[in-house]
């Protein structure tokens, strides 16, 4: 017990010391999850309402319909096959992905109460992550 106890705390330490978030106390049990959305009838509501649309992804936004993911953020990155085949398709989902976990540390950059869908383009294959990054949190802010 003392030493899972002990595994933890280290854990979050380097957690803590990698994104650099020293004054910041978070422990695991408080991260948001990401949780994709299931079935397409929630697929249909979150088209309906708000959009915003780049050259590298599309965002749809609606207010969340499910009560059982109130602390979570419920989020789906969709990608067309038109795209490219699956490795590339993959790899605009991974960064897409990995942008909005790092939005998730800044405080106020995506609104929790909202369900997103995230369609990406081609261009954000080729683009760089500080690019991306931008577009992304522009995108969020207009929602």
């Amino acid at each position: 017990m003392v030493f899972a106890r002990e595994c933890r705390q280290r854990l979050e330490e380097s957690l803590l010391l990698d994104e650099g978030l020293k004054g910041e106390k978070r422990s695991l049990l408080n991260m948001v999850k990401l949780i994709s959305l299931k079935k397409s009838d929630h697929f249909r509501k979150a088209l309906k309402e708000k959009k915003v649309h780049t050259d590298f992804f599309s965002i749809f936004a609606s207010k969340n319909f499910l009560e059982k993911y109130k602390n979570d953020l419920l989020i789906s990155f969709v990608m067309k096959k038109k795209i490219g085949n699956a490795v590339k398709r993959n790899r605009i989902r991974r960064k897409l992905k990995a942008i909005v976990i790092k939005m998730l540390k800044i405080k106020g950059a995506i609104n929790l109460n909202y369900t997103y869908i995230v369609f990406g383009k081609t261009k954000a294959y080729f683009a760089k992550h500080d690019e991306l990054f931008e577009e992304m949190m522009k995108g969020f802010k207009k929602i």
